[in-house]
């Protein structure tokens, strides 16, 4: 197996951007979901502004955070947020634990997006395994994937929502899509995982499944069904 793929989204929700290497630490993937969308405090996500996920969110050479290519904080960037978001829609910088929807890694392999027969953009992962056999992925829990000296701890299925809905280029729904992963693969689609040790990733890198006893950290602010508040 191999890293196929590398992905961070520097703003929540919005499309994401494809990297060639990245410094995995116990926050996750440097970087990622940094800047968020919020009305009155309330983080605002994909899940009910779909809009979002027309924007791209990328990073500059000096790390500075774009919305379709100008600086997160530019007026510009939240006419555009607030054009898809709503008119009271502003953006935020905040770094916390607590701004993932579950663990801060999402991974993903081949195998299983080629079961889903869609776009893997659709599940929106930090990375992409790749080499891996059929639906190899959901007997993962409770192990781990070394990666050369980064060691990333598989906690368990991720429950997918409406966001798989939405085409990544047109931004069209097709609701079937959601109601087949619950159909066929009990709602879960891809892997919650952690950073238990460290260490930067390439692209094209070695992946070793192993056994490890690691205990996850605790859990993203969605997870509870409680959205988190921004400072």
């Amino acid at each position: 197996m191999y890293v196929k793929q590398l992905w961070r989204y520097p703003v929540k929700s919005l499309r994401g951007e494809m990297l060639t290497q990245a410094e995995f630490t116990a926050g996750g993937l440097g970087g990622d979901r940094v800047i968020h969308v919020r009305r009155r405090n309330q983080v605002l996500t994909a899940r009910t502004r779909h809009g979002l996920l027309g924007l791209a969110g990328t990073t500059d050479q000096e790390g500075r955070v774009l919305i379709n290519g100008r600086p997160w904080d530019d007026p510009r960037s939240a006419d555009l947020v607030r054009f898809v978001a709503g008119a009271d829609a502003d953006l935020a910088c905040h770094a916390g634990p607590e701004r993932f929807d579950v663990l801060p890694l999402l991974v993903a392999t081949d195998g299983g997006i080629d079961a889903l027969g869609r776009d893997g953009r659709r599940l929106r992962p930090n990375i992409v395994i790749g080499a891996v056999p059929g639906l190899a992925e959901r007997d993962w829990p409770g192990r781990a994937l070394r990666i050369g000296e980064t060691l990333l701890g598989v906690d368990s299925l991720r429950g997918r929502c409406v966001v798989t809905t939405i085409d990544p280029d047109t931004g069209r729904q097709d609701l079937e899509v959601l109601r087949r992963i619950i159909r066929e693969f009990d709602g879960t689609m891809a892997l919650n995982c952690w950073v238990a040790h460290g260490g930067r990733i390439r692209q094209g890198d070695p992946v070793e499944l192993v056994d490890a006893s690691l205990e996850a950290p605790d859990a993203g602010g969605w997870i509870r069904g409680v959205p988190y508040l921004v400072p």
